[in-house]
């Protein structure tokens, strides 16, 4: 396996950080990881190793105020950004990888992206694997606070709102340590823009989620705590693929990837990829 990191500027002249883990033959697709709010690229080394050992290329990015890249932390002008971003790097990757098919793996807010991607740009990829989709407003969140959280983001719009309850990340509190003890993790609470921008994406997934007719496999944790499992039942109902499976973890947490029993989690993403290249 081959290892390579990297930086590409965006379109405002940002730095933007990116890796690749790659397989010593050619591979057989590629897998483009974009992360959830607040984390970054850097923590999907394991579900890399055990995808490029079955043959895949993985490649990641760390989103624009995330991790390695520039730009302020949980921060984001216009979820379009975001967008932007990884066209820029698609054309990369489609550079060094010309005609392999690529999946999208999307997690968490990175599950949102995922969605808009496919919905407007859906000739890219071959399919997608979206975990942890976070797609509707949470139910504690009150319709006040996300007018007063509107408000906020045009005067006030990188005023922290706020913060992930971490404990639901994992049932492996080795995980959870890490992730607060990881300096490239945003641990503070998420910008006001942020949260009024996954607001505007919430609206347009329910809008035009049934555009999105590629390939999609959708899986969530049955015990998620952060992002309900209703959101990923709401994706399922929505998009019109004629190839869709929605997979439920009973007891497990956010991240699906780092729970204890990821194992089959990793199995069934490889299945699933590996038929629709048959």
């Amino acid at each position: 396996m081959k290892h390579q990191d990297g930086y590409f500027k965006n379109q405002e002249n940002l730095s933007i950080y990116i890796q690749n883990w790659l397989p010593e033959n050619p591979a057989k697709a590629v897998l483009l990881i974009v992360h959830g709010l607040n984390e970054h690229s850097g923590r999907y080394d394991y579900f890399s190793n055990f995808f490029v050992n079955e043959g895949f290329a993985v490649y990641s990015m760390d989103l624009v105020g995330h991790g390695k890249s520039d730009g302020t932390r949980a921060f984001v002008k216009d979820f379009v950004n975001y967008i932007d971003d990884i066209n820029l790097y698609l054309d990369k990757i489609n550079q060094l990888q010309p005609g392999s098919p690529i999946f999208l793996i999307g997690h968490s807010m990175g599950g949102l992206i995922g969605a808009l991607l496919l919905i407007d740009y859906p000739d890219q990829f071959a399919g997608a694997v979206l975990s942890g989709s976070v797609v509707q407003v949470p139910d504690d969140v009150s319709p006040l606070f996300i007018s007063l959280g509107k408000f906020i983001s045009l005067v006030l719009p990188k005023l922290g709102l706020l913060k992930i309850d971490l404990s639901g990340l994992s049932r492996n509190p080795d995980v959870v340590q890490a992730y607060k003890d990881d300096p490239l993790v945003n641990s503070g609470k998420f910008t006001a823009r942020v949260s009024a921008e996954m607001n505007k994406s919430f609206d347009r997934v329910a809008v035009e989620g049934s555009r999105i007719k590629s390939p999609v496999l959708i899986l969530h944790g049955g015990s998620d705590r952060i992002v309900n499992p209703a959101c990923s039942h709401f994706l399922y109902a929505l998009v019109s693929s004629d190839i869709k499976k929605l997979i439920i973890y009973d007891s497990f947490y956010h991240e699906i990837y780092n729970d204890p029993g990821h194992e089959q989690v990793f199995e069934d993403v490889s299945s699933w990829i590996n038929n629709q290249l048959k």
